[in-house]
């Protein structure tokens, strides 16, 4: 008997997380779930700035796709995604090769009844000259690896500096472009890492040689938080030292540093892009899919495809405006998490027969942290009667749950219990920094 082959191409927090209701729900027999993302493990994007500075070790909190699918019903395919043919419906893989250029397996087609696609964004750099080439982006983890690699570095040579002349003014200058919440983050975990360097045999570096500058073009940082919040979050950033510099919009980057249309030139040992996202080039037309100018999928609201039935979006990658909305639901964990149940449950409504619901996006609020120092946010929902600002202790609570409960949701309560005591145990007994 042929089975009903759905096919997810994207490992995220909304592939993984669906796949994982899918394979479970569905079972092996009459249906063949398969995952097919680029890496071999999973780990949640918005730990990549603590993975960036070396507060987190990303080898104990990854996930490995292939003995996770065994355990939850779903195979696991290793490729990227290039193409969709819609009229034979298969998904065509790029060959894939070593770090030698030697392939390892050809360009191949796999069949799809369903295809859901779940691939997420990329940064954009807005075509800014030498952003690509000089930049670092935090889109995945082998960037947050090497910018790990690169700061360990630059800090070392200070720290060389220092020792050899230690009345000198040597420091370790980072740019940070974009006054997101990826952007204010990392400027706040970069300076945990330097307060902590000194317990790990750079004892003549500390946080004042570290000098993070912070730029936005817009008028202030963190956007998506009220006023107030905003304040409080570049309050902390700039106790730490940070120089946060809105209004500044960046027309140039070099490798000695970033020039500003102010024509003011910001020299930077190490230069990060954050400054938005858009969808991968290649979902540009794919499969003659309808797409916006951010390549972002245009979805209905059962969040199909408005070009195909079978083909579903969801996160970063899947562009939705709510009716009575203008824009379309931001790119955040919460909504790829609650596209992938909509998902869930319309593939399994349409596998019976039943009508498809409607996608409706809840926004329980945006949440920021500033390291150990403090976090940061605003929750909204009927239980606050809209929005609630919080910070301190409370925020971070909140903040941390998000975690769990993807831990939860991709490993079931007990497994995902036991995983969260697990992490309160590293805590204490693993360094407090990766530097390897």
């Amino acid at each position: 008997m042929r089975k009903t082959q759905i096919i997810v191409v994207g490992g995220g927090a909304g592939g993984l997380e669906l796949v994982t209701k899918l394979g479970a729900a569905l079972g092996r027999d009459r249906f063949d779930i398969i995952l097919v993302d680029r890496e071999r493990t999973h780990i949640w994007k918005p730990l990549l700035h603590e993975v960036a500075a070396g507060s987190l070790d990303a080898n104990l909190d990854e996930l490995g796709y292939r003995s996770h699918g065994h355990r939850w019903g779903y195979r696991y395919f290793e490729g990227t995604l290039e193409a969709v043919d819609r009229d034979s419906r298969e998904v065509i893989i790029a060959p894939m090769r070593d770090e030698k250029g030697n392939e390892i397996i050809s360009r191949h087609r796999i069949r799809f009844d369903y295809l859901v696609i779940a691939i997420g964004s990329v940064s954009n750099d807005f075509q800014t000259p030498g952003a690509r080439q000089h930049c670092i982006f935090l889109d995945d983890r082998q960037q947050a690896d090497r910018f790990r690699g690169l700061l360990l570095n630059q800090c070392l040579r200070v720290s060389r500096r220092i020792s050899t002349d230690p009345g000198g003014d040597a420091r370790v200058n980072v740019a940070i472009v974009g006054g997101g919440a990826t952007g204010v983050e990392l400027a706040a975990e970069l300076y945990n890492a330097a307060a902590e360097l000194r317990h790990y045999g750079l004892e003549a570096f500390d946080e004042s040689r570290l000098v993070v500058t912070l730029l936005e073009a817009g008028p202030r940082i963190l956007p998506a938080l009220p006023d107030k919040l905003a304040d409080a979050a570049r309050g902390e950033l700039e106790a730490l030292g940070t120089r946060v510099r809105p209004g500044l919009a960046v027309t140039e980057v070099t490798e000695e540093g970033i020039r500003t249309r102010a024509g003011e030139f910001i020299p930077a040992d190490l230069k990060v892009w954050a400054a938005g996202v858009k969808g991968a080039d290649v979902l540009q037309q794919i499969g003659g899919l309808e797409t916006n100018r951010n390549n972002q999928l245009v979805v209905r609201p059962t969040l199909q495809t408005t070009r195909d039935d079978r083909i579903y979006a969801i996160g970063d990658c899947a562009a939705y405006v709510p009716p009575g909305s203008e824009r379309p639901i931001p790119p955040r964990a919460q909504a790829a998490h609650q596209m992938a149940t909509t998902v869930f449950r319309n593939i399994r409504a349409d596998l019976a027969g039943r009508p498809l619901r409607t996608f409706v996006y809840q926004d329980h609020g945006s949440l920021v942290s500033l390291s150990r120092f403090s976090t940061v946010g605003s929750l909204m929902g009927n239980l606050v009667g809209g929005r609630m600002a919080i910070e301190g202790r409370l925020a971070r609570f909140v903040y941390v749950s998000l975690y769990r409960m993807h831990l939860i949701a991709i490993h079931g309560w007990l497994k995902g219990l036991v995983l969260i005591a697990i992490g309160h145990v590293n805590q204490v007994i693993r360094p407090k920094l990766k530097l390897h």
